[in-house]
């Protein structure tokens, strides 16, 4: 019989099934050691040895793939592909070769990325030994966590109350943080001037920039001062121009990226420069006297308002929407409802009307 190792016991259950009664599928639950959370776990002194330490919910199943591999033909590992899953791996065998269960037992490291019996048939028969290059760097990450974590989190506890932990990755950011910032007050800010002028041409009116000056190439901080740049201003305003030469080359622009629904107005005017989109924006902002509805309001129920409207003096001035409240199903379940019996006055006998008085006019209602 064969024993296979898995880190899912909803895996073994499965594999198992596609195995058949030749394989025995057992599942280690993830890690089964880790580094003791106490000083010396890890000794750079001696080539960054590491003490291991089984974790106790751990011990059962060690003893269970423990027992299954004395009488068994062969161990297969097969934990996940990445990084942590040939950690796994290397832990268990570790394990069991230092209760000395495995004695000359053949061990193959199999991995898969589906769980289908194609998949996992295929994995077995193409087997392979346990990838040190892996192990090593789950090896150097753990020895990362272990040695900046001990070492920084009790200043981080001193330092700032209520702060949990510092490991390798807070450790390298925050330091970038703290050296952009250095850089940032260390910074001296230096006044320069830059040059450019307004030219008309046969074809076209155009901006062009000043690049050189008395034979020399203009840099950044070429013209540091307002008075040199008044010095170059008049001398560009004692010559005279022509256009030398006219250079046309294909230029590449991308597009503007997607944006979001809810952030394309706000940024319409100072993407576009448009007036229209100005004016569109600030007709879509209902104010209290304006008879625009709220945007929220669908057509719906600015017809169903205009209906339940009564001929008064405010609704003559405008018609208020209401916005929709609640999620779609309550507001599905308000329109199943029967509408409210309108009863509609009974018309009066026609009179004449003064020619000084007009009767109010509604939307959606007829005199």
């Amino acid at each position: 019989m064969n024993v296979l190792v898995v880190e899912s016991p909803a895996k073994a259950k499965t594999i198992n099934k596609y195995l058949g009664p030749g394989y025995k599928v057992l599942a280690s639950f993830g890690h089964i050691r880790d580094l003791p959370s106490k000083d010396g776990s890890v000794k750079p002194d001696q080539d960054f040895s590491m003490v291991w330490e089984v974790d106790a919910r751990a011990q059962s199943k060690i003893k269970d793939i423990a027992s299954a591999v004395k009488g068994a033909d062969k161990l297969i590992l097969a934990t996940d592909p990445d990084r942590e899953g040939e950690a796994i791996s290397w832990h268990i065998l570790e394990v069991l070769r230092e209760k000395h269960v495995l004695g000359k037992m053949p061990v193959e490291r199999v991995v898969f990325n589906a769980i289908t019996k194609s998949a996992i048939l295929d994995a077995i028969a193409h087997p392979r030994e346990i990838n040190s290059e892996l192990v090593d760097a789950y090896l150097a990450r753990r020895a990362l966590d272990y040695l900046v974590g001990f070492t920084l989190s009790p200043v981080l506890w001193r330092k700032l109350p209520g702060a949990r932990s510092a490991g390798r990755v807070q450790s390298v950011a925050l330091r970038l943080v703290v050296e952009r910032e250095a850089e940032i007050e260390a910074f001296k800010a230096q006044e320069y001037w830059g040059i450019d002028a307004d030219l008309a041409a046969k074809a076209g009116n155009f901006t062009a920039r000043l690049t050189h000056l008395d034979g020399k190439k203009l840099e950044k901080l070429s013209l540091g001062t307002k008075a040199e740049a008044d010095r170059a201003v008049a001398a560009i305003e004692a010559q005279k121009f022509a256009v030398g030469s006219v250079e046309s080359k294909p230029v590449k622009r991308n597009p503007w990226p997607p944006r979001a629904s809810w952030a394309s107005p706000p940024s319409a005017p100072c993407r576009w420069r448009s007036p229209y989109m100005k004016a569109r924006i600030s007709a879509g902002r209902p104010s209290a006297s304006s008879p625009i509805c709220a945007p929220t309001a669908s057509p719906w129920r600015r017809k169903r308002s205009a209906k339940r409207a009564r001929p008064s003096a405010e609704n003559t001035a405008s018609v208020m929407c209401r916005p929709r409240r609640g999620s779609m199903s309550a507001r599905r379940r308000t329109r199943r409802k029967p509408m409210r019996p309108f009863a509609r006055p009974a018309s009066p006998a026609p009179r004449k009307k003064s020619p000084n008085m007009s009767a109010p006019t509604t939307p959606g209602f007829t005199n």
